[in-house]
This record gives C-alpha cells, sequence and structure tokens, in this order.
C-alpha cells in the first residue's frame, strides 16, 4: 500500500512540475509587459500601499520560481551551446508565433529538463518498486523515456508551428479578398491590413498586426514584409509578399495583383482540400486492418467454428 502512495505521490509532482513549465510560458507569452509595474500600477490606482515584496509575492508561482530557473539554467547552457544550434532554434521559436515566450537558450535547457524530469521519476519508480526487474531491462527503459523526454518540448514547439502554418495557410484566401475590397474603396494596403488586424483574430491577423507596427516605427515597408514572410515560413506568403514588393516598384495596380493573389491561394486551397481527401482512404487501412476487420471475421467465423465443432463432437462420439 505505501508504495502505491509513493507512486501517486512521485507522478503528481512531476505532471505538476511539467504543468507549471508549460503554464509559466503561456503566462508568459501572453504578458507583454512587466507584471510588477503592472500590479504596481493596479495598486496605486487603487490608493493602496505595498511594498515591493508584496507586490511580487502576489505574481503566480511559474513567474516567480519557474521561469526565473529556466532563464538562469539557459544562460549556463548557452555557454556550451553551438551558435548554430541557438539560431535554429531561435528560427524555430519565432516560426511558433510568440506562442512560447522564451529564448533559445531557455528553450534549449527546458528539453534537458523534460529529460530529467521523465528519467528521475522512472529512477524513483524503480527504486521503490516491490518487485526488482533485471538492471540491464531497467536501464534501457531509463534511458529510452530520458531521450524521449528530451525531444518532447521539440516536438511540442513543431506542434505549435505546424498548427500556427496551418491557420495562416486557411486564412490567406478570405484576407487576401478582404485586402482587395478595401484597396479598391480607396484605403491603402497599410490601412488595409490593419483593418484585417482590427476586425480578425487569428494567426494571420496577428502577423499583419505586427508588420503595420514596425512600419509604423520606421522600418520600410518592403523589410517589414519580408521578415512577416520569413516568421510564416509559407511558401504562399513569401510568394503574396513578392508580388506586393514587385508591384510596389513597377507601379502595378494592387488591387489586381491582390485580386490574382487571392484567386491563386483559393486554387492552392482546393487542391491541398482534394490532396487530403485522396489521402483518406490510405489513412483508413490501418485502422480498417486492424479493428474493423478482425471484429468482421469473429461475427462471421463464429458461428462456422461452433457448427464444426459440433459435428465433430457428433462424428467422434
Amino acid at each position: 500500500m505505501n508504495t502505491v502512495i509513493w507512486i501517486i505521490v512521485a507522478l503528481i509532482v512531476v505532471i505538476g512540475a511539467v504543468a507549471l513549465i508549460i503554464v509559466g510560458s503561456r503566462i508568459a507569452a501572453t504578458e507583454e509587459e512587466d507584471p510588477l509595474q503592472a500590479r504596481l500600477a493596479e495598486f496605486s490606482q487603487r490608493g493602496e500601499v505595498v511594498s515591493l515584496e508584496d507586490i511580487e509575492l502576489s505574481q503566480p508561482f511559474s513567474e516567480r520560481v519557474v521561469l526565473p530557473l529556466l532563464r538562469r539554467i539557459g544562460e549556463i547552457s548557452a555557454r556550451f551551446t553551438p551558435q548554430k544550434v541557438l539560431q535554429d532554434t531561435t528560427k524555430k521559436l519565432e516560426l511558433a508565433g510568440g506562442t512560447i515566450q522564451m529564448d533559445a537558450a531557455t528553450f534549449l535547457s527546458s528539453r534537458f529538463i523534460a529529460a530529467g524530469l521523465l528519467g528521475g521519476f522512472l529512477i524513483l519508480i524503480f527504486t521503490i518498486a516491490p518487485t526488482k526487474w533485471p538492471f540491464a531491462r531497467m536501464a534501457i527503459i531509463v534511458l529510452v523515456m530520458t531521450v524521449l523526454g528530451f525531444f518532447l518540448p521539440q516536438l511540442w514547439l513543431q506542434s505549435q508551428i505546424n498548427r500556427r502554418q496551418k491557420d495562416i495557410r486557411k486564412a490567406m484566401p478570405d484576407a487576401l479578398d478582404l485586402l482587395t475590397i478595401c484597396v479598391e474603396a480607396g484605403l491603402g494596403f497599410d490601412a488595409a491590413m490593419s483593418k484585417i488586424s482590427e476586425k480578425w483574430e487569428n494567426q494571420l491577423a496577428l502577423a499583419f498586426a505586427r508588420a503595420i507596427r514596425e512600419i509604423q516605427l520606421g522600418k520600410l515597408r518592403r523589410e517589414a514584409l519580408k521578415d512577416m514572410a520569413d516568421r510564416a515560413g509559407l511558401p504562399e506568403m513569401t510568394s503574396f509578399v513578392a508580388a506586393i514588393i514587385q508591384s510596389e516598384q513597377l507601379g502595378v495596380s494592387m488591387a489586381k495583383v491582390l485580386r490574382i493573389q487571392a484567386e491563386q491561394m483559393r486554387m492552392k486551397r482546393r487542391q491541398r482540400a482534394e490532396e487530403e481527401a485522396h489521402k483518406a482512404p490510405i489513412k483508413m487501412i490501418a485502422p480498417m486492418g486492424l479493428l474493423i476487420f478482425p471484429s468482421i471475421l469473429i461475427v462471421l467465423l463464429t458461428p462456422a467454428l461452433l457448427r464444426l465443432t459440433t459435428s465433430f463432437k457428433t462424428f467422434t462420439g
């Protein structure tokens, strides 16, 4: 009974630590300003006099402990990490669209922490387990799960990138239609992008809003659009930005270019839908072969087997 309790406690501790890391990263992503300054301004508006220590203790545990710990480990690990690895990780974090508010070194340190947590949890389980397995088998299991824990943050990051790119790719045809309507109505291209960012709440609108803010801060439009395409990492976005920059340089009608781009995006979306439809029969082979066909065989062959068994017993008797 004590062993079961220890296992449950260890499982709760590990799950809680992983949840705190994830929640901490999401909280940090949603808050752009300093949380201490925000809380200090809030208390000042209320007329309450509080100390900086009280304000800091009012923050969530993830902001006070988890994120600073990850940043500190990231600073140490950055000294021994190749620059190419840091650049690639930074690029992937940008492709995720800011959903993970970490620098490259901190994210890499979270991979080591996840591997250590998963490996340490298994070692604890094997230590307190009543039945002892062979050492070689336990070592292999711990090694495999530790490697899996090391790659779990990377897989999660890749899933965030794929989700964001899918959202942008899905919204682009409708966004280009709205851009065309706004430009034909007399708005400038920047104002049309700003209108979309105000009306919509998706990843493409966020990308447009960031590009507009960069343009307002003094960056050239073509540079801001190129950076937006680089952060998206989609061929469709790169083609769209190249067409806009070329039309601006050659003096071609912006509305005409946007209309052509919208038609091409809609055609590509229809082609992707047809491609996914053609993949569906192949994807259905595995569940049909493993789940449906065995059940059908059991239903069809069981009565025949019973009849054969009865007939054989009658013949031998």
